[in-house]
């Protein structure tokens, strides 16, 4: 079983920063890929971003490119997004979610039934 622990959400202006974390505990951090995915009201959970085990190599959603940065930190079972010039259109849910399986192909990790286990979620809100 893992446990995923996400925190760091709040209520920001847009232009603003905010630093999401992940904290994960249960199996070997280093066993998992990581994603982060969001879930406006009313609208279906949108993949954000994912990092590889090594953390060598990040995937961004277009929406995010540019603005949001993935990393993590092996040693200390934790992965991070940081956001910065948020936009209100970035209010959500957000998730972390995990993964132990190996994909052929990166389109893979953009779903979310990809993922095995998911956190509880942590709410940002960007006012305009």
């Amino acid at each position: 079983q893992v446990h995923l622990v996400e925190s760091g959400g709040g209520l920001v202006q847009a232009g603003g920063s905010l630093r999401l974390s992940c904290a994960v505990s249960g199996r070997t951090f280093t066993s998992y890929g990581m994603g982060w995915f969001r879930q406006a009201p009313g609208k279906e959970r949108e993949f954000v971003g994912h990092i590889r085990r090594s953390g060598d190599k990040t995937l961004y959603a277009d929406s995010v490119k540019g603005r949001f940065t993935i990393s993590r930190d092996n040693a200390g079972n934790t992965m991070y997004l940081e956001m910065n010039s948020l936009e209100p259109e970035d209010t959500a849910l957000y998730y972390c979610a995990s993964t132990s399986l190996r994909y052929p192909s990166d389109n893979y990790y953009y779903r979310p039934r990809t993922y095995d286990y998911w956190g509880q979620g942590t709410q940002v809100t960007v006012s305009s």
